[in-house]
C-alpha cells in the first residue's frame, strides 16, 4: 500500500531566475545578491538554463570592448522568450551607463537597475506588472543597498564581503566612477556583523571586495570615529573560525604603512596580493592619472617584502595605452623583471565613451599592441612556471574546495587553493568526502602550467 502523501496536480511551479555575469568579483558579488534578493521575496530559484526560466537577470560590465553592444546581442538571443512570459532585466554598469537608452532600443526589457539598486528588484518588477510599462532605476542610493539584502547564502567554506562601493580615483581609462558612483564604505559593525554571521555556517576564508578595497574608511558606531581598512582586517581575523583573510581590488595610493604593518602581525591575511599596477612607464601612468610613480610602487613592494619576504604578486596591465612608445613598453617589460610577479590579467587598451581617455590621440597599430601583449604575457607566464617550480617538494596549506576537474568515482580527486591562489589537485582517497572545507597541508610533488599536483600529509 502506498503511503506517500499526494502532491495537488495544481501546485504552483516553482519560480526560476537565469543570471548571467561579466566582469570582475564585484559583479559576481552582486549576482548572488540578485540571486538571494529574488528568493528571499518571490521564491526564485537559479538555473543554468535561460529557456526554462521566468526571469532573466545581465548583470554588466563596462571594462570589456564594445560592451553595449555585447548586452544587446545577448538580449537579442532570449528576445523571442518573451511570448512566454519571460520578464528580462538589465543590471551592472553598462545598465548605470546606458539608463533608459537600453528601454528605447530594447523595448522588451522589462527593469533597468544599477550596482546600487539591486535591492530594489522585486519592487521594479512588480511596479513593471502594475504599471504596464518597463522601470529604470540606476541611482546611486549609497548604503541603503546592504541595509535591505537579506542574509548571506553559504555554499562552500569560502565567502566574499562587500565592505565598499565606487570609487573617486577617476583614472582616465575608467568608468567605474561613472557607473558605481563615488567611494563610500559600510559601517564598520555591519562588515564584522556579517563576517562573523559566514563563519558561524563554517566559512573559513573571507575576501573582502571593494572596487577600491583599501580605500576604506567605515563609521564605527555612533561616534565620529573612522576604521581604516588596515584596523577592518585586524578586527576581522580575531573572528572565530576565520582562518583566512583575502581582499581585491586594491590601489597602490591607498597601500599604507598601516596596511604593510598588519601583514606582519595578522597571520590569516594570505601570503598573495594582488595590487594593479597598469604600466611600467612614468610617462603614461601620469596619462592615466594613477597617482604614483613606478618608484613609488616598487618602494610599496620593497616595504611589503621587509615583512613577508616571500608574498606572491600579481597585478593589472594595460597594453598600448595612447601614445605608448616602444621605450614606453619597454620599461613595462623592465618593471616585470624587477617585480616578479607571479600572475597578471592584461589586456589591450580599448576606449570606453565617456572617459578622458577616449579622446586621446592614438596612431599605434593593432598589430604592435597584440605583439607588445604577447611579449608581456609570456614574461608573465615564464614567472609563473618559474614559482611554480620552486613550491615542488615545500609543504603548503590549501583549503580544500572540493572534486577536482578530473575526479572520478574510481579515482576520486579533490582541488583546494594554496595562500598564494595556486589551486593543487591531490588524490582524495577514501575520506575525500571529509576533507572538503578543511584546511590541510599538502607536500607539492610536481609543476603544472597552472596548477600544482600534491600528496597530503600525514601526521605520523
Amino acid at each position: 500500500m502506498n503511503n506517500e502523501p499526494s502532491v495537488p496536480t495544481d501546485a504552483p511551479a516553482q519560480k526560476k531566475v537565469y543570471i548571467r555575469t561579466f566582469g570582475c568579483q564585484m559583479n559576481e558579488y552582486d549576482s548572488d545578491k540578485m540571486s538571494d534578493v529574488m528568493k528571499a521575496a518571490e521564491g526564485y530559484t537559479p538555473t543554468d538554463d535561460p529557456e526554462e526560466a521566468d526571469l532573466i537577470l545581465f548583470n554588466t560590465c563596462s571594462v570589456r570592448e564594445k560592451a553595449q553592444e555585447k548586452v544587446f546581442s545577448d538580449l537579442g538571443r532570449v528576445k523571442h522568450l518573451k511570448k512566454k512570459g519571460v520578464l528580462i532585466g538589465v543590471g551592472g554598469c553598462v545598465a548605470s551607463q546606458e539608463g533608459a537608452a537600453i528601454i528605447e532600443r530594447a523595448p522588451y526589457v522589462d527593469v533597468v537597475f544599477g550596482p546600487q539598486t539591486l535591492h530594489r528588484l522585486p519592487q521594479m518588477l512588480e511596479a513593471r506588472q502594475r504599471a504596464g510599462r518597463p522601470q529604470v532605476d540606476i541611482s546611486f542610493p549609497e548604503i541603503e543597498k546592504f541595509d535591505h539584502l537579506p542574509p548571506a547564502r553559504v555554499e562552500g567554506s569560502s565567502a566574499f564581503v562587500s565592505i565598499m562601493e565606487g570609487c573617486s580615483k577617476y583614472c582616465s581609462y575608467c568608468v567605474v566612477p561613472y557607473t558605481r558612483g563615488e567611494e563610500f564604505s559600510r559601517p564598520f559593525e555591519e562588515v564584522l556583523t556579517e563576517v562573523a554571521g559566514l563563519a558561524d555556517q563554517g566559512v573559513k576564508e573571507i575576501t573582502l571586495l571593494g572596487q577600491n578595497v583599501n580605500a576604506y574608511r567605515g563609521r564605527m558606531g555612533d561616534t565620529d570615529e573612522i576604521a581604516d581598512f588596515a584596523m577592518l582586517i585586524e578586527y576581522v581575523a580575531e573572528i572565530p573560525g576565520v582562518e583566512r583573510i583575502r581582499y581585491t581590488t586594491s590601489h597602490p595610493n591607498e597601500f599604507t604603512q598601516r596596511l604593510i604593518d598588519v601583514y606582519a602581525r595578522v597571520p590569516q591575511l594570505v601570503n598573495h596580493l594582488h595590487l594593479p599596477v597598469q604600466h611600467g612607464a612614468d610617462r603614461i601612468l601620469s596619462a592615466m592619472k594613477r597617482g604614483y610613480t613606478t618608484l613609488e610602487y616598487k618602494s610599496t613592494i620593497r616595504k611589503l617584502r621587509a615583512v613577508r619576504p616571500d608574498i606572491s604578486l600579481s597585478t593589472d596591465f594595460i597594453v598600448g595605452f595612447p601614445g605608448e612608445t616602444a621605450e614606453d613598453h619597454a620599461r613595462t617589460m623592465k618593471l616585470i623583471e624587477d617585480i616578479g610577479f607571479d600572475a597578471s590579467f592584461s589586456f589591450i587598451y580599448s576606449a570606453r565613451p565617456g572617459t578622458p581617455a577616449a579622446a586621446l590621440p592614438d596612431d599605434t597599430p593593432q598589430e604592435v599592441k597584440l605583439a607588445r601583449l604577447q611579449e608581456l604575457q609570456a614574461a608573465i607566464e615564464e614567472n609563473v612556471r618559474r614559482i611554480s617550480a620552486s613550491r615542488v617538494g615545500t609543504v603548503q596549506r590549501i583549503l580544500v574546495e572540493g572534486p577536482s576537474r578530473k575526479s572520478s568515482k574510481d579515482t576520486p580527486e579533490l582541488m583546494g587553493r594554496t595562500e598564494c591562489n595556486r589551486i593543487v589537485n591531490f588524490p582524495g582517497g577514501p575520506n575525500a568526502a571529509r576533507l572538503v572545507g578543511q584546511m590541510i597541508d599538502v607536500t607539492i610533488t610536481s609543476a603544472l602550467p597552472h596548477s600544482l599536483r600534491g600528496e597530503v600529509v600525514v601526521a605520523g
